[in-house]
């Protein structure tokens, strides 16, 4: 009886020991994302695209269908390329602080308003879907790409564009400037010549 007492106590001792050095699980951190995003691609919160210009844009499937949920997608997500291409922004904020009494009586009012106004407007040429997830709530993202070929094009052909645009310019201006200063020279000469 003994002998089963020292091995029942050695088996306690070994199953206690094991359990200390045991791994411990360490929580999981709270991303604040809701459940139906879990298995969401990694796209889908961070939709970059080495050397390109990437967005997601996202529609609920209603009753309008999937066609019509995955066209609104698309758009949201050019919305969002142009977005972050060229965007004309106009942002305005008020303050007011006034105080009135003195001592204890003292109170002070605030007020304080923000308006912000975003425009964009950009041709986006090569702009394609790259991927698309449906979450389980309904919800469809769409992954919008421009891929880097077509973003370099762009900026050549923007500057190209700016250099010749400035160039047949600069020969108006000089065609007047020549223009003008011919009109001067006959009308010198006219009223001389009177």
């Amino acid at each position: 009886m003994k002998k089963q007492l020292v091995k029942l106590i050695m088996l306690a001792a070994i199953a206690a020991l094991m359990a200390a050095c045991a791994p411990k699980e360490t929580p999981v951190a709270d991303t604040g994302m809701p459940d139906e995003y879990k298995d969401a691609p990694s796209w889908v919160f961070n939709p970059e695209l080495e050397g390109g210009v990437a967005a997601v844009g996202t529609a609920r499937i209603g009753k309008a269908g999937f066609a019509f949920a995955r066209n609104e997608a698309l758009a949201d997500g050019r919305d969002q390329l142009a977005r972050q291409m060229s965007v004309k922004v106009q942002n305005m904020v008020k303050n007011f602080t006034q105080a009135t009494g003195m001592g204890d009586d003292e109170t002070v009012d605030r007020v304080s308003s923000q308006v912000s106004r975003q425009v964009a407007n950009e041709t986006l040429a090569g702009s394609k879907m790259r991927s698309m997830w449906r979450a389980p709530n309904g919800e469809l993202f769409v992954w919008m790409v421009v891929d880097p070929e077509s973003v370099r094009s762009a900026a050549r052909d923007a500057v190209t564009t700016s250099y010749k645009n400035d160039q047949a310019l600069w020969q108006q201006f000089q065609a007047k400037k020549a223009h003008d200063e011919l009109d001067a020279m006959i009308a010198k000469e006219f009223t001389d010549f009177n």
